[in-house]
């Protein structure tokens, strides 16, 4: 009987022991909950204060970078006005090749500093005109280092309306530089237009090192737009290209595709202009000096054909490139030659004129006259 009551009350101590350690127990994961709250609640603060100072920071270094690069932009319009003037002032002279080789150089800054500003938010310049996607890519080529391996394979009867002109050629001259970058030096990169339904395509095909499928998934997300990363992602040698054409592109409403294979087995780069970017253009009316009679004159002879200052003949159905500079003649397709590229004095620089190496930002040649 005592050993049943003995029993008894170890039970009872057993469970009142249980129950103060299941108390104890409780009120540990009670307090436990409640540190893990604080501490999620802490980690979301603490996320919240980086992200407000990484936010803040990246805007502040924006507004430096943008900062600069405005001011390399005024410097390079600077140069770019002495630049024309030296031009105009040495039209005939020998000294007019090293003129353009620094033109060439003012361009490919200047290119670069309105890449920086774009990607640090300031807007693309502005135009009031439309401009041929012939002149426009003739332009961009002549704001990349190694212009002369880009080859326009054709001429077109199509325009950019002027809200896309700047954008366009900056996102184009991004293309072919970085198709340049990615191949060899004496690697051909082509640039066509087609019609693909509603669209307008600018198609570059290069003969350089292709991309593996990650490498095409992270190029699709820059060029979309829709992942802009930070200027502290962009590495120690940042690379601003293709984040650069993402935000073009998303703002003025174009595309841009780099997954195809160029006929080289390098890469093609696609760049599709919705028709509300660009229009068919009109022939151009002839200035009434310039025109040419359809018919022979009354004694038989060829009629009379325009000519340039040059004494070369005019091509009335090409619009001079938006870019070009005054007072030199374009050589036509067929004659440009690397013979022809070291010519001057009357004649084309060749390549140099080729690339349109004045290679003026888009926005700022509104004030050019048509010639």
């Amino acid at each position: 009987m005592l050993l049943v009551i003995r029993i008894r009350a170890l039970s009872t101590r057993r469970r009142q022991a249980e129950d103060a350690l299941m108390q104890e127990l409780n009120e540990t994961a009670r307090k436990l909950r409640s540190a893990q709250a604080d501490l999620l609640k802490y980690t979301q603060e603490l996320d919240g204060t980086i992200r407000d100072a990484e936010e803040t920071a990246e805007e502040s270094t924006k507004a430096v970078l943008k900062g600069a690069a405005h001011f390399l932009q005024s410097l390079a319009v600077e140069q770019r006005a002495l630049l024309d003037g030296l031009q105009r002032k040495y039209g005939g002279h020998a000294v007019l090749g090293d003129l353009m080789e620094v033109t060439h150089a003012n361009a490919q800054m200047a290119r670069k500093a309105q890449g920086i500003a774009v990607l640090c938010g300031a807007p693309v310049g502005r135009r009031t005109r439309s401009a041929n996607v012939y002149n426009v890519v003739r332009s961009a080529q002549g704001q990349i280092r190694n212009f002369r391996r880009v080859e326009i394979m054709q001429q077109t009867g199509f325009a950019l309306k002027a809200s896309a002109v700047s954008p366009v050629a900056l996102a184009v001259a991004e293309l072919l530089d970085n198709a340049a970058s990615f191949s060899q030096h004496d690697a051909p990169i082509e640039v066509t237009f087609q019609r693909a339904q509603s669209s307008l395509c600018i198609v570059i095909d290069d003969a350089g090192v292709g991309m593996i499928d990650e490498e095409r998934q992270n190029a699709s997300a820059l060029l979309s737009g829709d992942f802009v990363p930070r200027l502290s992602q962009l590495g120690n040698q940042p690379k601003f290209g293709f984040p650069v054409i993402g935000l073009l592109a998303r703002h003025y409403g174009f595309r841009v595709d780099v997954t195809g294979i160029s006929r080289y087995g390098g890469v093609r780069a696609v760049v599709l202009l919705p028709e509300e970017l660009w229009t068919e253009e009109q022939p151009p009316a002839m200035a009434e000096g310039a025109r040419v009679s359809s018919v022979q004159g009354g004694d038989g002879s060829a009629p009379a054909v325009a000519r340039t200052a040059h004494g070369l003949p005019k091509r009335g159905a090409r619009q001079v490139p938006v870019t070009s500079v005054s007072g030199i003649q374009d050589f036509p397709p067929q004659s440009r030659t690397p013979e022809n590229a070291d010519l001057a004095s009357g004649r084309s620089l060749g390549a140099l004129q080729r690339g349109t190496l004045s290679a003026r930002d888009l926005d700022s040649v509104e004030g050019l006259e048509d010639t």
